[in-house]
């Protein structure tokens, strides 16, 4: 869908706000089909975004890994 949005999901280095909120604008661009939406659009793209990125940053607090937990030697 959008090639330019990252995935964010690392259980090593956690997605930063920055990074949260650039793929939320990146999501919101593409569905609406504006890169800089007019005046009277502003408001509602900007709350969608906002709307996305906390979305987005529940999503990620809230994934579960399985990794297997290495058995340390006795």
């Amino acid at each position: 869908m959008c090639r330019s949005i990252k995935q964010l999901r690392n259980s090593e280095i956690p997605a930063t706000e920055e990074e949260i909120r650039s793929a939320a604008l990146q999501f919101v661009r593409k569905v609406s089909g504006y890169r800089k939406p007019s005046r009277a659009n502003q408001a509602v793209f900007d709350q969608a975004v906002e709307e996305v990125a906390q979305v987005t940053q529940r999503l990620l607090d809230h994934l579960s890994t399985h990794h297997p937990q290495v058995a340390e030697s006795a």
